[in-house]
């Protein structure tokens, strides 16, 4: 049984990224959609796609590689977790990576980055980054 499915989302795109794979998926969420969402927008991944119906919803991302075979995500790390809640005012939201990464939150007005969440003037949840 899984007690943090975000968190088995991130290790699941890890581990498919250390062996080299184009394809990975994992049961799907609402969540979990909008943060494979907001990493298409970004570039990381190339394609989301929800497959499946009723109990057997599958996401499946199409992970992308540059041309040297290095993916294009580096590193990932889950912030806020089920045992320690991480909230940030607007104000807050910096750079992660010195501008290489994005951080994901969660705010009143959905999923989003956290450059939109500090343009929009909206502090949340941090779920995690991507570098």
């Amino acid at each position: 049984m899984v007690t943090d499915p975000v968190s088995d989302m991130l290790t699941r795109i890890r581990n498919a990224l250390l062996v080299g794979k184009t394809r990975v998926e994992f049961p799907y969420s609402q969540l979990k959609l909008e943060i494979s969402r907001i990493l298409k927008e970004a570039g990381y991944v190339a394609a989301v796609e929800r497959r499946g119906r009723r109990t057997r919803k599958l996401i499946e991302l199409s992970l992308t590689y540059q041309a040297d075979g290095s993916s294009k995500i580096s590193g990932l790390k889950r912030i806020s977790k089920p045992s320690r809640r991480v909230y940030k005012k607007a104000a807050d939201f910096g750079k992660v990576k010195q501008g290489l990464g994005v951080a994901i939150v969660s705010t009143s007005k959905g999923l989003m980055t956290g450059l939109e969440a500090r343009r929009a003037s909206l502090g949340g949840e941090v779920i995690c980054e991507v570098w």
